[in-house]
Parts: C-alpha cells; sequence; structure tokens
C-alpha cells in the first residue's frame, strides 16, 4: 500500500516569495522574468504554467522530480538572497501559488503562479531605480535588465516601472525598494566646490558688513 501525502483545498492561493531578473524580449514587445537557479534558461510571464526544466513530457511538479516554479514561506528568507554578490541585481517577487503544489518546510514547489508585485533594489550607485535597464547580459531572445536611477540609464534600453508593469498587464504592481536620493542633474565634484566656495565668499562679505556696522555703532 501507498502511503499518499494529505490534499490541502485552501480557500484562497497560497502567497509566496522569490527572487528573479526582470528581462525585455528582443523587440521590446513582451517582459517577464527569469529564475537565479535551475530554472534560468527558461522565461516566464507574470502569469504562466511551469514547465520541465529536463524537457521531459510529465506535468510540474512531479514527485520524482525538480521541476516546476519555487518560492519560500517568508519574505525575510527570500529578501537575504538578495544579500549575495550573483543575486544582487535579482528583484524581489510576491507571487501567488496557482494549482498543483508541493509544500515543504521552506515553501512551495507548484504548478502555476501568478506575479503580484515586484519590488525593484537600488541603483549600482546607492540611488533610487527610476527605470529598468539594460543589464549587459540575458538569455536567447532575452534582455536581462537591472534597476538604475536617471543620471546612470544613460543611453541603455530601459523601460520605467510603470512602462514594465503595462507590458506584463495581468495587474503586475512595480515598486521601488530603498535607496538614497539622487544628487540634482549636472552637479557633480567640481560644481558642488564651487557651490561650497561662492557660498563661503557670500558668508565672508555679510560677517565683514556685519563687523563694520557694529564698528559705527560703537562710535556713535
Amino acid at each position: 500500500m501507498r502511503l499518499r501525502l494529505p490534499e490541502e483545498r485552501p480557500t484562497e492561493p497560497p502567497t509566496g516569495y522569490k527572487i528573479a531578473h526582470p528581462v525585455l524580449s528582443q523587440d521590446g514587445t513582451r517582459v517577464g522574468f527569469t529564475g537565479v537557479s535551475l530554472g534560468g534558461a527558461l522565461p516566464y510571464g507574470v502569469l504562466d504554467e511551469a514547465r520541465c526544466v529536463y524537457g521531459l513530457r510529465h506535468r510540474a511538479p512531479h514527485r520524482r522530480c525538480d521541476c516546476g516554479f519555487h518560492c519560500v514561506h517568508d519574505r525575510t528568507e527570500a529578501e537575504a538572497l538578495l544579500c549575495t554578490a550573483e543575486h544582487r541585481a535579482a528583484v524581489l517577487l510576491e507571487v501567488s501559488v496557482l494549482g498543483a503544489y508541493i509544500r515543504f518546510e521552506r515553501g512551495f514547489r507548484y504548478a502555476r503562479q501568478r506575479v503580484r508585485t515586484a519590488t525593484v533594489g537600488p541603483c549600482g550607485c546607492g540611488a533610487v531605480a527610476a527605470a529598468l535597464a539594460d543589464a549587459g547580459w540575458g538569455r536567447p531572445g532575452w534582455r536581462a535588465l537591472t534597476a538604475a536611477c536617471a543620471g546612470c540609464v544613460r543611453g541603455r534600453t530601459s523601460l520605467s516601472p510603470a512602462a514594465f508593469a503595462r507590458l506584463a498587464g495581468e495587474g503586475l504592481r512595480v515598486r521601488a525598494g530603498s535607496g538614497v536620493a539622487e544628487q540634482p542633474a549636472g552637479l557633480g565634484v567640481s560644481e558642488l566646490v564651487a557651490e561650497a566656495a561662492l557660498l563661503q565668499a557670500r558668508l565672508d562679505w555679510f560677517q565683514t558688513q556685519l563687523a563694520q556696522l557694529e564698528e559705527r555703532g560703537s562710535q556713535g
């Protein structure tokens, strides 16, 4: 007699968290995500069905295979993955677990998913992201995107978070995570030094005028 695992029938789809790289199709008409580990070779859409990465014809998730979408239960655990060097450019996804799934201690392996929210980290310079720009790598037919501030986008192919969400459809929300405020455009180090020198000169002038007034007052 075979032992069967207990079946769950939730009233609402379970929520999970994962990290992935946003991608843009070669023709610029579609967007999606690509995983950071086993499923990285198969970009997926906001609402999509898992396929076996080994090319086998069984339906995911198969008990004797490790195919299917993967996510963890805890948001903090997914955020911790973004600390590693190879995952710094990834985004944090909040997903709905759809279809058949297998529950593990730390997360799910499942058949279908809907990406509800994508949280984009800061630009490489530390500023809050204003766009998702060409990361310089990709998959066949897909360009990987990474967070970029307005000053670092320059001439790269890019999408604003709103444009990415619009192309993705299915109600996806794209948020910019934490980061430092950008410097005003056009003010580099040399410009800031010049501004500081000008302010110091004005302060010296005001101090001179104040000293002269005080001297006249004491004489009168």
